[in-house]
């Protein structure tokens, strides 16, 4: 009869709660106390990340948990492109190992995502004013329901967002086989006529998305709409909350919505 010894058996149960254990670091980017390093220094002279073909590390593949919501990460970044609100993370986590098993160094042009497989290189682009970076993603992050990327303090000095905290952008993943090409969406000009919308969900069903526009509508009080669009399954009916007039206010209705479980949300500018 073969034993299989205790040391073996406990090895086995760490792999196999490998992935939630490695992304319980990031869940923590929304703790108080983190914040540039002293004296703010510029890093404007830190250069892009430089595109690379780089091994998908496998635990990165893995769905894991994160304070009860499931995250499905992507199997490939090839035509990724989203835009949404970015944030950045700091001294606090600075020289912590990242969900890659990389130390975090808040200097370098690292970010996190959610679901990108790691490594994925993006270019990550301000909306509000053009300026843009290229970034290694080797972390997840951020947990907040409508961040779509976490930026190192070298990567949101050179998009001039540290005062502010977050911006909106657009991210575009790059191959790095051909890191010249890069996808984009039509960038929406950032003026007092841009309104955000949150996208709470997408049905094929018209009569579907209209109830739960009227039950959004009651719930929020505030505008919901069905969005209309033709894709190459066919027609799809987006509810979205809005027109929103501020990124604090997207905040808001976002923690409104929190406390009814709706967690994955899309950023629509327009």
């Amino acid at each position: 009869m073969c034993r299989i010894k205790p040391f073996w058996i406990a090895c086995a149960v760490i792999l196999y709660f490998l992935p939630n254990i490695i992304f319980a670091k990031s869940a923590l980017n929304d703790l108080k106390g983190d914040g540039p390093p002293k004296g703010l220094p510029d890093m404007s002279h830190v250069a892009d990340a430089v595109p690379k073909v780089e091994k998908i590390y496998p635990i990165s593949l893995r769905p894991y948990t994160i304070r009860g919501k499931d995250y499905e990460p992507m199997k490939s970044a090839l035509g990724y492109v989203e835009q949404g609100v970015a944030s950045w993370y700091g001294t606090l986590f600075h020289g912590r190992k990242t969900a890659m098993g990389d130390e975090y160094d808040m200097f370098r042009m690292t970010a996190a995502h959610k679901t990108l497989p790691l490594p994925t290189y993006v270019r990550v682009t301000n909306l509000e004013n053009d300026l843009s970076i290229v970034v290694r993603v080797n972390d997840r992050g951020p947990f907040h329901s409508n961040r779509v990327i976490d930026l190192s303090y070298s990567a949101a000095s050179r998009l001039d967002m540290l005062n502010k905290g977050t911006a909106l952008v657009e991210v575009s993943a790059i191959d790095p086989r051909l890191p010249q090409l890069v996808g984009t969406k039509k960038k929406p000009v950032l003026d007092d006529k841009t309104r955000i919308y949150l996208q709470l969900a997408s049905f094929g069903n018209e009569e579907a998305a209209i109830t739960v526009k009227a039950q959004m509508q009651r719930y929020l009080k505030r505008p919901v709409i069905v969005d209309k669009a033709k894709t190459e399954q066919g027609k799809v009916y987006r509810v979205q909350v809005g027109p929103i007039n501020s990124l604090e206010l997207a905040d808001s209705v976002s923690e409104q919505l929190l406390q009814i479980n709706v967690y994955q949300l899309q950023m629509h500018l327009r």
